[in-house]
Parts: structure tokens; sequence; C-alpha cells
């Protein structure tokens, strides 16, 4: 494992990416921004070497000779619900909607501008870690349909049954039943849940709820 900084008062993320000029420019980049930056050069070596809770987040790059990141971001869900960054090229338009079905919490495309990153870590960060303020129980628990959240966990039960969401997917679920009766707009997921505007052909709202739906009726 190619390691760098790890400082445990540091934030521990893994940066996947093969091109080793941009990989360390980042990981520099974010190490003095408060990351403990761990460095993985090939899709192998992540598999062989990522183990649930070793980070709280990880940016993954798509096109990567071998394994490539799709694979193994499947790979990384079928354990673990880590927020996962992946970083596409500019018109890899498919690669961005394959990559939101198999589990990736959003995307940034290249030429990967660092303080975009960094921008799109913390909000990640924010929303898998930060507890949620409640002004009442009534408020932190809401059941619709048999879906049962409670905000202050982040946790879902349908039908009793536990459901597994990653933390975008949860607070876009949890939006949308905080205003069960109203209409919800993408443009408004957008901002209070991926804290950007809906830009044109941008369908992320629309995968994740895809998902959440997809996981519902499972």
């Amino acid at each position: 494992m190619n390691s760098t900084n790890t400082d445990n008062s540091t934030i521990p993320i893994a940066l996947i990416d093969d091109d080793h000029a941009l990989n360390n420019m980042l990981s520099e980049y974010l190490q003095e921004e408060g990351f403990a930056v761990t460095s993985f050069y090939d899709g192998k070596q992540a598999i062989q070497n990522i183990q649930a809770d070793d980070f709280d987040a990880i940016v993954l790059d798509i096109m990567m000779p071998e394994v490539n990141g799709l694979d193994v971001l499947q790979h990384l869900r079928k354990s673990m619900h880590t927020p996962i960054i992946m970083v596409t090229g500019r018109g890899d338009d498919i690669d961005k909607i394959l990559g939101l079905e198999m589990g990736a919490d959003d995307y940034l495309a290249k030429p990967c501008n660092p303080r975009e990153l960094l921008a799109r870590l913390r909000a990640i960060l924010r929303r898998a870690k930060a507890p949620q303020a409640k002004p009442n129980e009534c408020d932190d628990k809401l059941t619709i349909a048999g879906i049962e959240l409670i905000v202050s966990q982040r946790r879902v039960h349908v039908n009793k049954q536990s459901l597994e969401l990653t933390s975008v997917e949860f607070s876009i679920l949890a939006l949308l039943m905080q205003n069960a009766g109203h209409s919800v707009s993408k443009e408004t997921l957008s901002v209070q849940v991926l804290h950007r505007k809906l830009s044109a052909y941008d369908r992320s709202i629309d995968v994740h709820v895809s998902r959440i739906r997809k996981k519902i009726q499972a």
C-alpha cells in the first residue's frame, strides 16, 4: 500500500488514480487541507488493500488499465457504504450514469480542479457523518407507507426490514419524506443534497432516486 500522511488528527481518505502526477498533486493538496491520503495507483491494488471502515471517503478514477474504476466500485459496494466520488473523463456520460447506478455518491469530471474536489469531499463527509439537528422526536422519526426513517440515526426500515442506503440516497429519501404531499424539484434535491446547482443533462438525481426505488421495492 502506498501511503502518505497518516496523522490520526486528519481525515483518512483513499485516492485511486493511475495518473501518478495527478494522484500525487491531489494528495499533496488534500493533505494541506486536513486529509490523510492513502494513494493507490491501480484498481487491483485498491481492491486488495481497502477494507471496510479504513477510510471516511474514497476518490476513484474510472479509466484505469486492467481493473477499471467501475470494477473497483462494484467490488467495494459489496461490503462497504463509504462515500465514493468517481472521477471521469469530461464526455464520459455513460460512465457517470453507470457509476451512479452502481453506488457512487457523486462524480467529478477531468481535468480535476482540486478546489472543487475539496468542496465535494467536504459536502459528502458532512452528509455521511454530521448528525442532523431535530426539533423534536416526531420530526426525527418519519413513517410513510411502510417506510420508517430515523433522521438522527440515519437508519431506514421498509416493512420492518433494514434498508441499506448510501449517504446521498438517505439524504434524498429524508428530504422527500419530510416534504410528503408536496413536490420537490430536482433542482432543490441537487442543491440541498449534492450542494450544487443542477446543470444541463445532469442525471445524478434521477439515478439516485431510481436506485432508492429499486431498493425499496426489492
